[in-house]
């Protein structure tokens, strides 16, 4: 059923073998609020499919149940590259339902039911936010080999970003951080208008992981890969390990896990921002 989208499956995949090496607490399952969600799940079906119901919005089907939200909604998505997507992350698990592993689904969930009931303003506000505390607009002093891996590191990404929207936002070290111009916001404002809602949930999704509105548009238009924006967001973390050494398998399960959630964060801004048609040529060739 899934071989006409391979590439979606890959990413996929992709995310789901990073997933395998992360936990965490607090996730929603089906069917249940979101605050008393429990990670985990026998699982209760065979077979997971796709199916188009009214409007032309796709739905996912666990044997012939259909998928619910927290909110007990109709589970609909508005094309079937994401539809497949979220039906793979369910064919994925195996006996116990590990749904701190389904982002995708969860993102699903987040646009659906709308749990914080905001509106486009209220979560283009809420992403811009964190321009102010960008991390790679935080500068330190000292030590200096720490100052020279940021200067060498992040300042190509914010010279990209100034020139790619056509704006200033610099640099500090004070604990105020950089004063960014209102011209800048309002051109990342009118930016983020172009989104719809379901894309602006999964950027939003991304800018807190990543703690950065450069690092995660630099990875929606695709100037940096997933792991380039995990690593420069975890820029100091990385020089620590260099000087005083890893601590097995804590630092890779950070860094796993971080991978992931960026990973199923930006397929889902790119999936939920494409008409289906569009997607399934892209997909052909």
């Amino acid at each position: 059923m899934f071989r006409s989208l391979v590439r979606v499956q890959s990413l996929s995949r992709q995310t789901h073998s990073l997933n395998k090496l992360c936990q965490r607490s607090q996730h929603n399952e089906l069917g249940l609020k979101y605050s008393t969600a429990s990670t985990e799940r026998k699982r209760f079906y065979q077979d997971v499919s796709i199916s188009q119901g009214e409007g032309g919005l796709f739905e996912v089907n666990l044997d012939r149940r259909k998928l619910k939200t927290p909110a007990g909604k109709l589970f609909t998505v508005p094309n079937e590259a994401l539809a497949i997507a979220v039906a793979t992350e369910w064919d994925a698990q195996r006996e116990t339902l590990k749904f701190y592993t389904m982002h995708l689904t969860t993102l699903c969930y987040t646009a659906l039911d709308n749990p914080s009931q905001r509106n486009k303003d209220q979560m283009i506000n809420a992403a811009l936010k964190f321009l102010e505390t960008d991390t790679v607009c935080y500068r330190v002093d000292e030590p200096y080999g720490l100052v020279d891996l940021q200067k060498n590191e992040w300042d190509p990404v914010l010279h990209w970003i100034e020139n790619r929207y056509n704006v200033t936002i610099g640099s500090s070290s004070s604990i105020l951080g950089p004063e960014i111009p209102e011209a800048t916001k309002d051109t990342f404002r009118q930016h983020l208008y172009s989104y719809n809602l379901w894309s602006l949930t999964g950027l939003e999704y991304v800018i807190t992981q990543l703690k950065s509105v450069v690092l995660s548009l630099g990875l929606i238009d695709r100037h940096l890969s997933v792991e380039r924006a995990v690593l420069l967001s975890r820029l100091e973390e990385e020089y620590q390990i260099r000087c005083w050494g890893n601590v097995e398998w804590a630092h890779d399960y950070d860094t796993y896990e971080l991978r992931a959630r960026t990973a199923a964060g930006a397929l889902f801004v790119h999936l939920s921002s494409e008409s289906s048609t569009v997607k399934r040529k892209l997909m052909q060739d």
